[in-house]
């Protein structure tokens, strides 16, 4: 992990004190743009759905997917993303997740048919998996002393829930003035505030030993997130059907196999030691 050292550490020959500065909380802020974003965007098309489909006068079938493909894209790339920001810098893939999601978002504003708002909102999911999990790398480099770090990491908690609340009502209000893909250009103007900031404010960091590139793991991960995701989301639908119960049975499976194998590596993509720490574990859960 990159040195970082705070803008607030008092000169000494000797000792530096870990505590955060101005800079490091005008960081969190910064960092918080994209997890609003990531989630707004999860619950932001409650209301445009009636919208889109008189837009584009589609099935129903067709309106499930622009509102699922994101989530499930997300869900599944969420571990391989941040594989790739321990190992090429978190804050250089946050900056690319911000890009894209920018583009994305433009794409699916003004998407012509329902088939590319589907695949922007893929777009979207992609990206969207590279937020993540680099904001709260960087939150933890960026925080040195352990109680800051556990504020800032209940800031980035509470930004999400909020983020997901707030998805409805904005895209209610926005609604009431504009056409549908408003909701989706609300990300455009904020993500260029992040991508104006971070530079100033957020320092890089990146594993210093990662290691090669572990393929299998992250096909495993996506293996297991998705299938299980998706099985959850047919359960709410249409109940216990033979498609959600083998996407259970395949998620299951890849699961334990990605499991056994960050066992048996030495240097694993994911520590799942880590779940033995119950503090760990518990704030997981919660």
């Amino acid at each position: 992990m990159t040195q970082y050292t705070p803008a607030s550490t008092v000169a000494s020959p000797t000792v530096e004190s870990p505590h955060a500065g101005r800079r490091e909380w005008l960081a969190l802020a910064a960092l918080m743009l994209p997890v609003l974003l990531v989630a707004v965007d999860n619950t932001v098309l409650s209301f445009a759905m009636p919208e889109i489909s008189l837009a584009f006068n589609t099935s129903g079938t067709t309106l499930l997917w622009i509102i699922d493909s994101y989530p499930l894209v997300l869900a599944g790339l969420l571990v391989a993303m941040g594989s790739f920001g321990d190992r090429f810098g978190r804050r250089r893939l946050l900056m690319i997740g911000a890009t894209g999601f920018a583009v994305f978002s433009v794409a699916a504003a003004f998407a012509p048919t329902a088939e590319l708002l589907v695949a922007a909102r893929v777009g979207l999911g992609v990206f969207g998996a590279m937020l993540m999990p680099s904001t709260l790398s960087l939150i933890r480099n960026i925080f040195l002393d352990r109680n800051q770090r556990r504020l800032a990491v209940a800031v980035w908690a509470a930004g999400f829930s909020a983020g997901a609340a707030l998805g409805p009502l904005v895209g209610g209000v926005l609604l009431e003035h504009f056409w549908w893909g408003s909701v989706f250009l609300l990300a455009v103007p904020v993500l260029m505030v992040l991508l104006a900031v971070t530079p100033l404010l957020v320092p890089e960091s990146a594993d210093p030993n990662p290691g090669r590139v572990d393929y299998v793991s992250i096909a495993l991960s996506i293996g297991t997130m998705l299938p299980i995701v998706f099985a959850i989301k047919s359960f709410a639908k249409d109940g216990f059907t033979a498609v959600a119960a083998a996407a259970v049975v395949v998620g299951f499976a890849a699961g334990v196999t990605f499991v056994r194998r960050q066992l048996k590596r030495g240097n694993p993509m994911l520590d799942v030691r880590l779940f033995t720490v119950r503090p760990f574990t518990g704030a997981v859960l919660v």
